[in-house]
């Protein structure tokens, strides 16, 4: 219960969170709702009935950001509507786009009560202590900001009761991919203490957390103390600590094919507590399309990649990320595209076309590639990704996997959602008691892109 005016005790302040964007933001909200746990404050069953709502918003794509200023819109009036009638509200906007628009945000929507992007983090604390001490007449005086404030990690990353968790390892970029944002709106690469994530993974798995995915912008980028400890070498500490801290599954996001080092292939080979499948962003297949994308690396290297991974774990999936329609994109490198994608054979991937971002290199770029060229050219990704994923797919059915049970399925209440080391969806009919366990099944058929099982079963000691 938090004290308000005259000494007389209220209930509980409530919060409520909107999160878009990337698994990181998850991770930053998940360590955000920790804060309000500890200061007494509950959740609201929605934003409209919250006392304070908080938009985690994501800048990578134009329409992420458009997507969130719609939802700031919506709230501002809200917010109009409660304090009309008595009521309080505070909001507060934070992710990659606060960090990108900052005052322009606060400039153009005065009912925001404070902006906190990815490097403020810390000040949340603060806001929560003065929304607490002002919450009644409304009015939230501004907080001291640094002029250039330093990200820190948070210890913990865990959402409550969950199964699964993310533990970031490093944060921000120094690759400046010439489309990107995420450089100017998460700043440069900080790797994060080795010894604060073994001890947060100590943590999850004492909380029963099955499986953990390490985070960052580019995490085999990972470099602490000056080169004393880099990617592989935190990767094999991680699977000695995970094993004893009963964490059955790992995985990481995202891996940038430029910096993927033959150590890392070996540690993830000779570990079998990391997951057979990977997510590995190509982007493109032609090399004059990566080289004006600054990716660092070409079509040749990429597919080299491909071949060393697949040797030293022939079971592993793979995914990717694909960008069409960048500028100065001919049919040439789209074909050449396509042809990357005939050889790799991804299980699924992300296809988007390109959109202008202000502030990136790319924006200025010559030559850009017309709406319904984009357009065109995209479908003809899409389609051959369905065939690939379908064709995947279907050599599987018969297989015996060990999967983890994620929940009952929103179609049928009968049926469990259950997700494959490979990142392959399923469902069987099953007991709820299953939920966040391992179990067996075996893939007896396919619906779209979903595995059907008869039947789960107990996996002992797993």
């Amino acid at each position: 219960m938090l004290p308000r005016a005259n000494g007389i005790e209220a209930p509980p302040l409530t919060y409520f969170f909107e999160t878009y964007g990337c698994q990181m933001n998850s991770a930053e909200s998940a360590a955000l709702v920790l804060v309000c746990r500890e200061r007494g404050w509950t959740v609201a069953p929605n934003g409209e009935s919250a006392d304070l709502v908080l938009i985690n918003t994501c800048s990578v794509r134009l329409t992420a950001e458009q997507r969130a200023l719609g939802r700031i819109a919506l709230y501002v009036s809200l917010k109009k509507k409660r304090l009309a009638q008595g009521e309080h509200f505070a909001l507060v906007i934070a992710g990659c786009m606060a960090q990108r628009m900052e005052k322009t945000l606060k400039e153009k929507y005065p009912a925001v009560d404070y902006v906190m992007g990815t490097a403020s983090r810390s000040l949340f604390p603060l806001i929560l202590e003065t929304v607490e001490k002002n919450i009644n007449n409304n009015t939230f005086p501004e907080i001291a900001v640094e002029e250039s404030p330093q990200f820190s990690f948070s210890s913990s990353h865990l959402e409550e009761g969950q199964f699964r968790s993310f533990v970031p390892i490093m944060h921000g970029c120094n690759n400046f991919c010439s489309y990107c944002i995420v450089p100017y709106v998460r700043g440069r690469e900080i790797s994060r203490d080795p010894r604060l994530i073994l001890e947060e993974i100590r943590l999850v798995g004492e909380r029963e957390v099955r499986e953990i995915t390490l985070l960052g912008q580019n995490v085999n980028s990972y470099n602490w103390n000056n080169g004393e400890l880099h990617f592989a070498g935190l990767l094999k500490i991680i699977a000695a600590e995970a094993e004893k801290s009963g964490v059955k599954w790992l995985r990481f996001l995202s891996a940038n094919p430029k910096d993927f080092s033959p150590e890392t292939i070996r540690v993830m080979a000779e570990n079998r507590v990391f997951c057979r499948h990977l997510h590995l962003c190509v982007q493109h297949g032609s090399n004059r399309v990566l080289a004006a994308m600054n990716r660092g690396y070409t079509r040749e290297h990429y597919l080299s990649l491909v071949k060393e991974i697949r040797s030293a774990m022939p079971e592993i999936s793979l995914s990717t990320d694909i960008l069409i329609g960048f500028p100065g994109e001919t049919e040439d490198d789209v074909r050449e595209t396509l042809s990357l994608m005939e050889e790799v054979r991804f299980l699924y991937a992300y296809m988007y076309h390109y959109n202008p971002r202000e502030g990136t290199a790319a924006c200025d770029l010559p030559d850009r590639v017309g709406e319904e060229a984009k357009r065109e050219r995209l479908s003809r990704v899409i389609n051959l990704q369905k065939k690939h994923t379908a064709a995947l797919l279907k050599k599987r059915i018969g297989a015996r996997e060990t999967v983890l049970v994620e929940g009952i399925s929103r179609k049928n209440a009968d049926e469990l959602v259950t997700r494959t080391e490979r990142d392959e969806m399923a469902v069987a009919p099953g007991s709820a008691s299953l939920i966040g366990s391992f179990a067996g099944l075996t893939l007896s058929g396919l619906r779209g892109n979903t595995f059907r099982a008869k039947e789960v079963y107990p996996c002992p000691g797993v």
